[in-house]
């Protein structure tokens, strides 16, 4: 009997469907608690202007070829030059997305003698990465300072003579917990390790504790809180110089829209130009905490508000129930979260109010 070329794809999917586990694309509906547009940026009429500004001067939509070929262009290197300033960094390089840069950052840097201890929680961008790295890689256990170290020592005491990197997030997506940034970043000091913080969460929400060093590699992503696309990892100059000649993930990509990287800069000047939207946000964020936690959320103090639920079928039920009421609350399953701790991610915008929170609340309730 000759199988169907697509059975194992079919078996597959039946199998994720009977776990409750099977993904489909759904469209927007609702109310907001789903997207990571945490600022209100990305529908925002003064972004649009930027973009619309940026047209009228003559920037393309399409890059036209990587970035060491014909791609590069001056709105590139414009949005790298201004980045770095505002972050304190040496150098800036422009990404197509937070994934490209991860996968590309831990794939190309850390080399056959290196150690790499990851928060057990990490972005998957990272997981890619490591898995292209000839680096000895360690899981510590989330948000525990006391496991990075502990691995460190424990490597170097079994012969280990390379560089240490310690990979963490400074604001976890799924929890919406926060990284002890400033233990972290003494112990890199500690053992002459790179520290890289992927801020992808928390970049334009909150400002994170990280002392200015070349031990320091930071990933700000554009497409969450600067409601635009693509990402920048913010290093060293030899450490920029490597990814731009030993990169695949950047060599061998053609270069993100040139109107992209402009829409960013639009995006890094509106931040700085309106705190007043921070300041709203952690208004909308504290109101959660108080209508939301009685109601079974996870008060994190963060735009990200897990609501554990466990099993992956009542979670998605739940989820459904509420996006039957205009609610659009999505259900997150594993793998994206540990087995048993299904939940409901509920994401605190400035594209809600506090009455649709109110709202949400009796619903949940």
């Amino acid at each position: 009997m000759i199988m169907d070329r697509f059975d194992s794809y079919r078996n597959a999917l039946k199998r994720l469907a009977d776990e409750n586990r099977l993904r489909s694309l759904a469209p927007r509906h609702g109310r907001d608690f789903a997207s990571n547009d945490y600022l209100g940026l990305a529908g925002s009429e003064a972004l649009a202007t930027s973009v619309q500004h940026a047209i009228a001067r003559g920037v393309p939509v399409g890059a036209g070829g990587s970035r060491l070929l014909r791609g590069n262009h001056a709105e590139h290197e414009a949005l790298e030059a201004e980045a770095a300033a505002l972050f304190g960094s040496e150098r800036a390089l422009f990404f197509s997305s937070g994934f490209a840069a991860n996968s590309t950052v831990f794939a190309t840097l850390p080399d056959r003698r290196d150690l790499i201890v990851h928060d057990a929680l990490i972005h998957a961008s990272v997981h890619d990465g490591m898995r292209l790295s000839y680096a000895e890689k360690s899981p510590a256990r989330h948000n525990d300072p006391q496991a990075f170290e502990d691995a460190i020592v424990g490597w170097r005491a079994k012969g280990g003579k390379g560089r240490a990197w310690i990979a963490v997030e400074s604001l976890y997506s799924m929890d919406g917990d926060r990284a002890p940034l400033t233990a972290l970043a003494d112990i890199a000091t500690r053992h002459d390790a790179f520290l890289v913080v992927d801020e992808a969460h928390s970049a334009g929400v909150f400002d994170n504790p990280l002392p200015t060093s070349d031990r320091l590699v930071r990933l700000v992503t554009c497409g969450k809180a600067l409601g635009a696309e693509g990402a920048l990892v913010l290093a060293a100059r030899p450490l920029i110089d490597t990814l731009v000649n030993r990169g695949r993930g950047f060599i061998f990509s053609t270069a993100p829209s040139p109107l992209m990287a402009a829409a960013v800069r639009g995006s890094l000047r509106l931040i700085g130009e309106e705190p007043e939207r921070r300041v709203a946000l952690l208004s909308l964020i504290a109101e959660a905490g108080r209508l939301l936690g009685p109601h079974g959320a996870t008060v994190t103090g963060t735009q990200i508000v897990p609501l554990i639920v466990g099993d992956d079928g009542a979670a998605m039920a739940l989820a459904a129930r509420l996006q039957a009421q205009g609610l659009d609350v999505r259900g997150i399953r594993p793998p994206t979260v540990p087995k048993g701790s299904a939940r409901l991610r509920i994401s605190i915008t400035l594209n809600i109010t506090a009455a649709d929170i109110a709202t949400l609340a009796e619903a949940l309730a």
